[in-house]
């Protein structure tokens, strides 16, 4: 079976009514991490990791390959990466900038060791790259800071 995406409106009313699972990429070189400046919603102008949702009726193996494809400009495969653990998200916020409807995601954090060039990163959910060391004086969200708490 297929996995697609939700009309605006549909998608709207799960983030209103129920979590959203999500898996992160924390992509590592040389103990610094791979983050883009966020344009869209939620956590927009923030640094932050890559990734994405897991859409319905996709295995984790097939999410993982599909986020790393679209965030990262390359498919990987999840056995090249390395659970970090669960985290929660919320923000106050959401994609669509409706008042009063807040995102919660349980995110699936992945650590990838990789070398990428960052001016062939695609661009449709970060305004910018760079790789960050923990000590960065960047607007880092806080969910995406605490993963250098766990970096191997």
């Amino acid at each position: 079976m297929s996995s697609r995406m939700l009309d605006k409106a549909t998608f709207l009313s799960v983030v209103e009514h129920t979590p959203l699972v999500a898996i992160d990429l924390v992509v590592c070189c040389e103990q610094r991490v791979l983050m883009g400046e966020r344009q869209n919603q939620p956590a927009a102008g923030y640094w932050f990791v890559p990734g994405g949702r897991i859409f319905k009726d996709e295995t984790l193996a097939q999410a993982f390959q599909r986020i790393s494809s679209v965030e990262l400009g390359t498919a990987c495969a999840i056995d090249d990466a390395r659970l970090m653990g669960t985290f929660t998200h919320h923000y106050d916020n959401n994609f669509a900038e409706v008042p009063g409807i807040g995102t919660h995601y349980v995110v699936l954090a992945y650590q990838l060791n990789i070398e990428l060039q960052l001016s062939a990163l695609p661009t449709q959910q970060h305004l910018a790259y760079r790789w960050l060391a923990a000590d960065n004086q960047y607007k880092v969200h806080p969910n995406s800071q605490t993963y250098f708490d766990y970096l191997i």
